[in-house]
C-alpha cells in the first residue's frame, strides 16, 4: 500500500510538473516580434537551419551561407547534433522553417508548437528522470514526506521552466545529464559518472562551472585505490573515458588545427564583454559605483575575472582533494558554482541555473537556507521575464513555489530544521521584498538620470543574497570538515 501511494504520488508531482512547463510554453518567448535579430528562441531555431543545410566543417566558420554576427554557432559540438537533429525533423514537418537564409525569424503557431515540443520532450527523457534520481540517491528515502519536501521542489523549480519553456532555451539537457553525472558519481559509478559528465560539457560549455570539483572528487578516488597499480588503473579508464568521448564529438573538426581554434574561439569570446545587461555578480555590483566595465580593455578584464575567480575555487577544491567525503563535494559544487557566477567573465543572468542545480543536492541538509536561495535567483532574473513578455508567469509560479514552500515544506520539517523562527522571519521579509520590488518597478516609471534603477536594484538585491549563500556554503564545507576531524 506505502508503494502504491509512493508511485501515485510521483506520478501526480511528475504530472504537475509537465503541466506546468506546458502552460508557460503557451506564452511568448526571447525576441518575439522584434527583428531583425530576434532572440534565443530564432537562435536556436538558426543553428537548425546551419546544421541542416552545411557540412559540419562550417557550422562554426564565417561565409557566404554562415554569417557569425546572425546568431552565430557558439556551443559545443553536442549542441550542434542536437539542432542538427532537429533540423532534419523540422525539415520533414516543414521545410520552411529550416531554409537557408529564407527561413530567419519564422514565428508561425507551427512553428512554435515544434519548438516547444522540442523543448518540452527534452524534459521528459531527460531533466525530469535526472531530478528523480537525484532525489532518489541523494535523499534516500522512501517516503511521503521526502517526496513533498524534497523532488516537488525540484522539479517545479521556476527558474528552470521559465528560462527553457518561457525563455527559450535548452538548459534541461546539459543540467539533466550533470545531474545524472552527480547521482552515478555519489553512487560510486565513477565511470559513468565521467562519461555523463563529459557529455553535458559537450553540450554547453559552461558546465564548466562544475568541472573542478568533479575532476577533484574523481582524482581522489584514483588515489584512494589500495595499490599503486589500481591508482594508476583508474586514473587512466577515467582519463581515456575523458579523452575518448571528446575526440569522437570533436571528429568532423580535428583535421587541422585552424578549424579546432575557430570552434574554441566561437565557444569562449573574449569581445562579448565582462558581463551582459544587469547581471547579479560581483563585477555587475562594482560597476554601479566604479566603472570598471569602461576601465579595463577586455582581456584585462579577462584576466581580472580568472584571477579573482581562481582565488576561490582552488583553495575549495584542494580542501576538497583532502577531504573527499560526499557532503564535502556537494558542498564544493555548490560554491564553485557560485564563485565563477559571481567572479568570472562573461556572465548572463540565466547562469544562475548552474547555480540552483547543485543546490538540489543540498535540500536535504539545508532546506530553509537552499530553498530561500532557489527563489532569489528566479527574482534576480526578473527584468529578463518582463522583457521575454513572461511577467505573469512568473508572479504565478514564484507566489505558488513561496506558498508551498511555506506552508508544506517549512511546517513539515519546521521541529527538526529550525532552532528559532528569526532565520524563518527574515526569510519571509526578503521574499516579500522581492514581490514588492517586481511589482514596483512595473508601474514606477524609473527617473531619466537613472534608466537602469530597477534593474540595478535587482542585481545588488540577488547579489547580497548570493553572496551570503556562498559565504554560508564555504562555512559549512570547512567548518563540518574540522568537526568531524575533531570529533574523531
Amino acid at each position: 500500500m506505502k508503494i502504491t501511494t509512493i508511485n501515485s504520488e510521483l506520478l501526480a508531482a511528475i504530472s504537475a510538473a509537465i503541466a506546468v512547463r506546458a502552460i508557460v510554453s503557451l506564452y511568448s518567448y526571447s525576441g518575439q516580434g522584434k527583428p531583425p535579430m530576434y532572440g534565443d528562441y530564432e537562435a536556436q531555431r538558426h543553428w537548425q537551419e546551419i546544421t541542416t543545410n552545411l557540412e559540419p566543417k562550417d557550422w562554426y566558420r564565417n561565409t557566404n551561407d554562415n554569417d557569425l554576427l546572425y546568431w552565430g554557432l557558439d556551443y559545443p559540438p553536442i549542441t550542434a547534433y542536437h539542432s542538427y537533429l532537429l533540423g532534419i525533423i523540422a525539415n520533414k514537418y516543414n521545410e520552411s522553417f529550416v531554409e537557408l537564409t529564407k527561413s530567419r525569424g519564422v514565428e508561425s503557431e507551427a512553428h512554435k508548437i515544434f519548438m516547444r515540443l522540442s523543448v518540452l520532450f527534452a524534459d521528459i527523457v531527460i531533466y525530469l528522470p535526472a531530478l528523480i534520481i537525484l532525489y532518489l540517491v541523494i535523499v534516500n528515502q522512501q517516503s511521503k514526506k521526502s517526496l513533498l519536501v524534497y523532488l516537488i521542489p525540484m522539479i517545479l523549480y521556476p527558474g528552470q521552466i521559465l528560462i527553457d519553456n518561457g525563455h527559450f532555451q535548452y538548459n534541461n539537457i546539459s543540467l539533466g545529464l550533470f545531474l545524472f553525472a552527480i547521482a552515478a558519481i555519489c553512487k560510486e559509478k565513477h565511470y559513468l559518472g565521467a562519461f555523463v559528465y563529459t557529455l553535458a560539457l559537450n553540450y554547453k560549455q559552461m558546465e564548466l562551472y562544475h568541472a573542478f570539483p568533479i575532476f577533484i572528487y574523481l582524482l581522489r578516488t584514483c588515489f584512494d585505490q589500495k595499490s599503486f597499480s589500481q591508482k594508476i588503473k583508474n586514473f587512466l579508464y577515467i582519463a581515456g573515458i575523458v579523452v575518448s568521448t571528446f575526440v569522437i564529438l570533436w571528429l568532423p573538426w580535428l583535421g587541422s588545427l585552424s578549424s579546432i581554434l575557430e570552434v574554441v574561439g566561437r565557444l569562449f569570446p573574449i569581445g562579448r564583454g565582462v558581463f551582459e545587461d544587469k547581471v547579479s555578480n560581483f563585477w555587475c555590483v562594482i560597476n554601479v559605483v566604479y566603472k570598471i566595465k569602461n576601465k579595463l580593455l577586455n582581456q584585462q578584464m579577462a584576466m581580472l575575472c580568472l584571477g579573482v575567480t581562481a582565488a576561490f575555487v582552488l583553495p575549495l577544491n584542494v580542501h576538497l582533494f583532502f577531504n573527499k567525503r560526499k557532503e564535502t563535494f556537494l558542498l564544493c559544487l555548490m560554491s564553485t558554482a557560485m564563485a565563477f557566477y559571481l567572479f568570472s567573465f562573461q556572465v548572463h543572468e540565466k547562469s544562475i541555473l548552474l547555480v540552483a542545480a547543485p543546490a538540489f543536492c543540498l535540500l536535504n541538509r539545508y532546506l530553509l537556507e537552499t530553498l530561500w536561495f532557489l527563489e532569489v535567483t528566479m527574482f534576480s532574473m526578473f527584468p529578463l521575464f518582463v522583457k521575454d513578455g513572461l511577467t505573469i508567469p512568473y508572479f504565478v509560479l514564484l507566489f505558488l513555489y513561496h506558498v508551498y514552500v511555506k506552508n508544506i515544506v517549512l511546517k513539515k520539517f519546521s521541529e527538526r530544521q529550525f532552532k528559532s523562527n528569526l532565520v524563518s522571519d527574515i526569510y519571509s521579509v526578503s521574499v516579500y521584498t522581492m514581490f514588492i520590488i517586481s511589482c514596483v518597478s512595473l508601474f514606477a516609471p524609473a527617473p531619466a538620470k537613472y534608466p537602469h534603477i530597477w534593474s540595478l536594484l535587482i542585481s545588488v538585491y540577488s547579489f547580497a543574497h548570493f553572496f551570503l549563500y556562498f559565504c554560508f556554503c564555504i562555512w559549512q564545507q570547512f567548518v563540518n570538515d574540522f568537526t568531524k576531524i575533531k570529533t574523531n
